[in-house]
């Protein structure tokens, strides 16, 4: 029974894969990424808050940390996401975006002085062969004679953010509370993604977008956080890290049936290379247990 709750998360999440798509040509990128975190706080601020108000000498010195998260998880992840959108599909976004424990693990080197195993450079080699085909649509020249869409460069640098995002989070430990961490997040988020939705041609949300912007705002960024803190609380940090690889999987599926994006044999096997060294990557990495807090995931 516990088991549904990283699951129910990494349906959640893959279905924000296809949002992301689906916004594409419902409503501008700058005003999906504040709607989302606007309507978030709106929901949130009730409930945390007070927390935060008694917290506030505690959560005072790490302001400028949470700042540069915020900047790193919520804005640049998400908002690349959304334009991305406009020129790439649903499956090349959630496929990419598979590779964030990837890259994690190599920024973990320089930021929390861990070493790399060979089963993760070798790990490294496979998945990096593996997008190179996918995005390549099969064609391992592709890249000599055309570069990468505009879409995918976009989700790369949204992967290499998130990645960065999730090392500092663990570097950074702070003494306040998952949602504490989430509210104060998503405040600075708002202030930060509110110029960029000024520029917008159309401010007000589109009657067709509001379904899109409350499944990024409650389920997103609100019941897919909370039901992974609680799945790491009942069932252990290394069985719901798990789940994480069946993202791809997911999305890819529900981008086939609700999109209709075509599944050609470059995804399947690009995105079993991509998957199968993300797993080998990770095989070395089990001892240090992921911190509750680290997937708050885009």
């Amino acid at each position: 029974m516990y088991y549904l709750l990283p699951l129910f998360t990494v349906l959640i999440w893959g279905g924000n894969s296809i949002i992301n798509k689906m916004a594409a040509s419902a409503i501008e990128p700058s005003a999906m990424s504040f709607y989302r975190w606007a309507f978030a706080m709106l929901i949130l601020t009730p409930f945390c808050l007070p927390s935060v108000i008694k917290s506030r000498h505690v959560i005072r010195p790490y302001l400028s940390k949470l700042a540069f998260l915020a900047l790193l998880g919520m804005v640049l992840n998400q908002s690349l996401g959304y334009y991305a959108g406009l020129t790439t599909t649903a499956s090349n976004m959630s496929l990419i975006t598979s590779l964030v424990p990837l890259i994690s693990i190599f920024l973990s080197l320089p930021l929390l002085g861990k070493r790399i195993s060979k089963l993760s450079i070798v790990g490294a080699v496979i998945s990096l062969a593996g997008l190179t085909f996918m995005l390549g649509h099969g064609d391992v020249t592709f890249f000599l004679h055309q570069p990468i869409t505009e879409g995918d460069g976009l989700m790369v640098i949204a992967a290499l953010c998130y990645a960065a995002y999730c090392v500092l989070l663990k570097r950074w430990k702070m003494p306040i509370t998952n949602w504490q961490l989430i509210y104060m997040q998503g405040l600075f988020a708002v202030a930060m993604l509110t110029p960029l939705w000024l520029t917008s041609e159309t401010l007000l949300p589109t009657e067709g977008s509001i379904p899109l912007i409350m499944y990024a705002s409650i389920a997103a960024s609100i019941l897919a956080p909370w039901m992974w803190v609680k799945a790491i609380d009942v069932i252990g940090a290394e069985s719901s890290a798990m789940f994480m690889n069946l993202l791809p999987v997911v999305a890819v599926s529900l981008a086939a049936i609700l999109l209709g994006e075509k599944i050609e044999s470059y995804h399947l096997m690009g995105g079993l290379m991509v998957i199968s060294g993300v797993i080998l990557a990770q095989i070395k990495t089990k001892k240090a247990k992921p911190e509750a807090n680290l997937l708050i995931k885009a």
